[in-house]
């Protein structure tokens, strides 16, 4: 499981030239730099005396007259323990006294310590005593760090100790090599970094992460909600009003974004949930992405085509001959929601038998297996919900096209429509599907919505629909809601 470090340190490499060991050559010159970095030094300072093991600077003790490990040491920041030997150089400065010594201990990152560093209890484990009698050669020292706190997911510290008795002699130390991951944090007092887990080691917490066993996802930004469902209905006489009852192809949706750790769309996977048609035509519902070219999709999955359609698709599934990519849903609302008794329609008389929904769960695929599609990536910035461009189009004519108000139609729209019967369109101007007083062929309530009866206009049916339209959503934003005076429930099925 890997770890993830909240924290950004600076000249780390000063203090270590690998993130899998620590080491300490002194040859910053600057005792300072390294408790900068949160290494400690007890009575042991930075030396250039010719005593010096290795290059032009090494740690030189007090004289080492005490056999306590607490009288002359140096203590590490806190690592994640690796696993293999600890190694350093060291020699004494003369042959004066009766013993000398290196004694290793580590040190435990306790929450509860009463101190502020948070140092538990000390445990040695490994020493060395120079041979006697005393001599100045350089030792070349390995130490095998500790199976209990190898390869541990928790902080630790290690003391390098000097021990002595007897004389003046002190010791000069170089060149420590420390298996293990630097945690610590200097601007928090050199606590341990905070960590936590990453299981699929994308980067992303797990907490974070709705993927957490999936390094190619980890975040959802499902639209309208997570826990409910908006609503599309639309009138598919456009460009005339017709019968103005917003009951000709009604959908229920729920769209996941699903991205990865670099916030790059993986995939759509969208919910649509069929709930009434009271219509004529044999109508189509589909999904333009604005501005997401064709070549950014690798797939299409789910929808439901006829097999008599004359609807064409490339290779991934999405339809031919458009700029951006154009995703059908379905092509005939009835081939999913067949009638059932007489009349046109489906869930739109309140005296005919009810048809149980039907739900379409489509996915588009922009990255397969961390692979994105020729195109590229497609950042979620640039798929936001203000890019699905809801529409349908009539299966016996596919450039009739009704889309939400000022929506941008398709490439394969016929626009010679524009301006014709009630319409009001402007390409010019960028308006589209609106009659001259803004009222609306399509309609997406965010919180749900609840369609007219048959042959119940929307605006007989909820009271302060025109008005909203007419203010272009100004006034009753909450047309569609049941408060007194808002809606004739007679007329709503």
């Amino acid at each position: 499981m890997k770890k993830i470090y909240l924290s950004l340190l600076i000249l780390l490499s000063l203090t270590f030239p690998s993130m899998a060991q620590l080491s300490l050559d002194f040859e910053s010159g600057n005792r300072a730099i390294e408790q900068g970095n949160c290494w400690v030094f007890g009575s042991v300072s930075y030396s250039n005396l010719e005593f010096r093991i290795n290059g032009n600077w090494s740690g030189r003790t007090n004289q080492l007259t005490n056999p306590s490990i607490n009288s002359s040491w140096i203590k590490t920041p806190w690592i994640l323990p690796g696993t293999g030997n600890i190694t350093l150089k060291a020699r004494l400065e003369n042959s004066s006294g009766i013993s000398r010594g290196i004694v290793l201990s580590y040190i435990p990152y306790d929450a509860d310590a009463p101190t502020s560093h948070k140092e538990g209890e000390t445990t040695t484990f490994a020493s060395y005593n120079f041979p006697t009698p005393l001599n100045i050669s350089i030792q070349n020292l390995t130490f095998a760090l500790p199976a209990e706190i190898a390869n541990s997911p928790e902080s630790f510290k290690i003391l390098i100790s000097f021990i002595g008795q007897g004389g003046n002699s002190r010791a000069f130390v170089d060149d420590i090599i420390i298996p293990g991951t630097y945690n610590s944090d200097p601007s928090n007092s050199c606590l341990p970094l905070m960590n936590i887990d990453d299981s699929d080691g994308d980067g992303v917490a797990d907490g974070e992460d709705a993927y957490p066993s999936d390094s190619n996802r980890a975040y959802n930004s499902v639209y309208p909600s997570a826990n409910g469902f908006g609503t599309l209905a639309f009138e598919d006489l456009w460009p005339n009003k017709g019968d103005y009852d917003f009951n000709d192809v009604v959908v229920d949706y729920r769209i996941n974004t699903v991205t990865n750790a670099s916030n790059n769309v993986v995939e759509l996977i969208a919910q649509f949930k069929l709930k009434a048609s009271g219509a004529g035509y044999k109508n189509g519902f589909a999904l333009q992405l604005d501005g997401i070219d064709t070549d950014k999709v690798l797939s299409v999955s789910g929808n439901n085509i006829s097999s008599t359609s004359t609807l064409v698709f490339n290779e991934g599934g999405l339809e031919s001959g458009q700029e951006f990519a154009n995703v059908i849903v379905f092509d005939n609302f009835f081939n999913v929601m067949p009638k059932e008794g007489s009349g046109t329609g489906v869930n739109t008389n309140p005296n005919a038998p009810f048809v149980e929904y039907q739900t379409l769960t489509l996915t588009v695929t922009f990255i397969n297996n961390g692979t994105p599609a020729p195109g590229g990536t497609v950042n979620i910035n640039q798929l936001t919900p203000d890019k699905f461009n809801f529409y349908i189009f009539l299966a016996e004519q596919r450039g009739r096209e009704i889309h939400l108000p000022d929506r941008v139609p398709t490439n394969l729209a016929d626009i010679s429509l524009f301006g014709t019967g009630d319409d009001n369109s402007n390409p010019a101007q960028n308006k589209y599907y609106k009659t001259v007083n803004k009222l609306p062929w399509a309609i997406n309530v965010l919180q749900g919505f609840e369609h007219p009866v048959e042959k119940n206009a929307i605006d007989k049916a909820y009271l302060k629909f025109n008005t909203w339209a007419v203010s272009s959503g100004n006034s009753f934003p909450d047309w569609f809601s049941d408060e007194p005076g808002y809606r004739d429930a007679q007329k709503i099925y």
